[in-house]
């Protein structure tokens, strides 16, 4: 850990709160005294204080720990490249337009990798007047089922939430082609074009 990095972070961060050492410190139970030498970058806080620092100026506790807070590159916007993110232990699902830290039940998450559906994984797509109506064989019980199916275009995406026992029925407007994206809870992301 670099004290000087982490000193000037907390410096930074601080003066955006708009918060004086003084008002820091009484936040911490520590005194000013200790906040002015964590910003010279003589120390650091001691670590069972960093969750309650990242608590207060709303920073991912790592980000914190590296003493660096970096924005993201614009990605303009397109949800064609969307990473998907599934929590294994409540099953949360997060989509993302560009780089993040994601964070579910304690854990950090790691995006999915899409798998290009092979003919037998493939849903099936029948455009009934103005809808897609997209069903499939997939086995649908507590153990393994497709969690959710989406549409993804350029600009838009809609996605519907499946639960077990369910029969894999799902009716998507028709807005424009893109691509079909679903989750199976045993196997992973999969993709088809549409």
């Amino acid at each position: 850990m670099d004290a000087k990095k982490i000193g000037s972070l907390i410096c930074e961060l601080r003066t955006e709160k708009k918060f004086t050492q003084k008002e820091l410190a009484s936040m911490l139970n520590v005194s000013d005294k200790a906040v002015s030498k964590w910003e010279r970058g003589g120390g650091y806080p001691d670590l069972s204080m960093f969750p309650k620092l990242s608590q207060i100026f709303n920073v991912d506790m790592e980000k914190l720990v590296s003493g660096e807070i970096s924005g993201n590159d614009s990605v303009g916007g397109n949800m064609k490249n969307i990473d998907v993110y599934v929590c294994e232990e409540c099953g949360n699902t997060i989509m993302s337009t560009g780089e993040t830290s994601v964070t579910c039940c304690s854990k950090k998450l790691s995006p999915l990798k899409r798998i290009k559906a092979e003919d037998k994984d493939k849903l099936n797509v029948e455009l009934i007047e103005n809808e897609y109506f997209v069903s499939g064989s997939h086995e649908m019980t507590k153990e393994h089922y497709i969690t959710f199916v989406a549409l993804v275009t350029g600009d838009t995406i809609l996605m519907k939430k499946q639960y077990p026992e369910w029969d894999l029925q799902v009716r998507l407007p028709r807005i424009a082609h893109g691509t079909l994206i679903w989750h199976c809870s045993n196997h992973g992301l999969f993709y088809q074009f549409m």
